[in-house]
């Protein structure tokens, strides 16, 4: 297994998951929150897309396929356009309102893009450095190591919620 397999395999197996959380779900159980401020299943879904999209666009040089291909304008969010849900409190968490399908959709299009730019790396690839605001710098490798962990992280919490899910 090389280097471009290993990440293709871990972004794939995310890609695989998203579908799963949010099939038969309506907008109403993909917005509950178990405890009125939990991140809701539409939130944790969005956020882990929006990492993935917003990281891989930066360390690979290209756009947001949130701006880009109207995905922002999709969603029609009470939120800032460059949001991605870090630092967000239950105020925002709840203004993240979406149904199964604009949301798988969303995710599919931003993995395939991962995959596609994942797919093509070597080893060398992976320390160059993507991110020069932090000591150390961050590289290519950290950053896509970051969005993985972030990606598996809350594709698991979406999964607990689903299993809370009245019904």
């Amino acid at each position: 297994m090389n280097v471009a397999d290993l990440l293709t395999d871990s972004f794939g197996r995310v890609a695989a998951g998203i579908p799963a959380v949010l099939e038969g779900l309506d907008e109403t159980q993909l917005g509950l929150r178990v405890d009125g401020e939990a991140n809701s299943i539409a939130w944790l879904v969005w956020h882990l897309t929006r990492v993935q999209d917003h990281h891989v666009a930066d360390a690979f040089g290209g756009n947001q396929i949130w701006t880009s291909e109207g995905w922002a304008e999709r969603f029609g969010l009470d939120l800032p356009v460059e949001d991605t849900g870090y630092g967000h409190g239950p105020a925002e968490v709840a203004a993240v309102r979406a149904s199964g399908q604009l949301l798988a959709g969303y995710h599919a299009v931003v993995a395939e893009r991962t995959l596609s730019l994942v797919g093509g790396l070597v080893d060398d690839d992976l320390d160059r450095v993507v991110d020069e605001r932090w000591d150390p710098p961050v590289t290519l490798g950290v950053r896509l190591v970051s969005v993985i962990d972030d990606d598996t992280k809350h594709l698991g919490q979406a999964e607990l919620v689903r299993g809370l899910l009245p019904g």
